[in-house]
């Protein structure tokens, strides 16, 4: 009678654990606030909140407000010198453990950069995978130069979401 009573309770006791057991799929994390607000979990860069599109020029020539909305486009110079470099946030990409956004830094048709401004971080987990495939990420789209880059193991809906908001960036500067 002790064993069972033993067993029972040991049961008992797990199955409340299993049921309590808090994964990144529930909670805040997996969905987008309302209002632009920030969802717990969410890792968000510094720097310009544009949208879509939004272009900012690393450097300005003359006056301007410095973040555009719209396609982006080359600034024109003035003399001989090259076009300047445009930043282009790409859209915000939903994914099963949080939003996802890049920036592009492009220089005339070259893509010199690539910033992921806002990624899932609501665990250790989450921090461990970005820590690891952002990276990866950004090196293959500078090589690549386009979204057709691999996804990176263990990282799929992070390689899903970075590719999908790299190519609305790629879009919006008319790469």
């Amino acid at each position: 009678m002790r064993r069972i009573a033993l067993w029972t309770t040991a049961t008992v006791v797990i199955v409340v654990l299993l049921f309590t057991y808090r994964t990144s799929l529930s909670g805040p994390a997996a969905t987008a606030t309302a209002g632009g607000a920030q969802a717990p979990g969410v890792v968000t860069a510094p720097g310009p909140s544009a949208g879509t599109g939004a272009v900012t020029p690393s450097r300005t020539s003359g006056s301007g407000s410095g973040t555009a909305s719209g396609p982006a486009k080359p600034l024109a110079s003035s003399g001989s010198s090259p076009a300047k470099a445009v930043e282009v946030n790409g859209s915000v990409a939903q994914t099963p453990f949080g939003p996802l956004q890049v920036r592009i830094t492009v220089h005339g048709h070259t893509i010199t950069d690539v910033t992921a401004l806002t990624y899932p971080s609501g665990t250790g987990r989450d921090h461990e995978i970005n820590a690891r495939a952002l990276p990866v990420l950004r090196s293959e789209t500078l090589t690549a130069q386009n979204a057709r880059i691999d996804t990176v193991s263990g990282a799929t809906y992070t390689s899903d979401g970075y590719r999908r908001s790299l190519q609305a960036a790629l879009d919006a500067a008319h790469l």
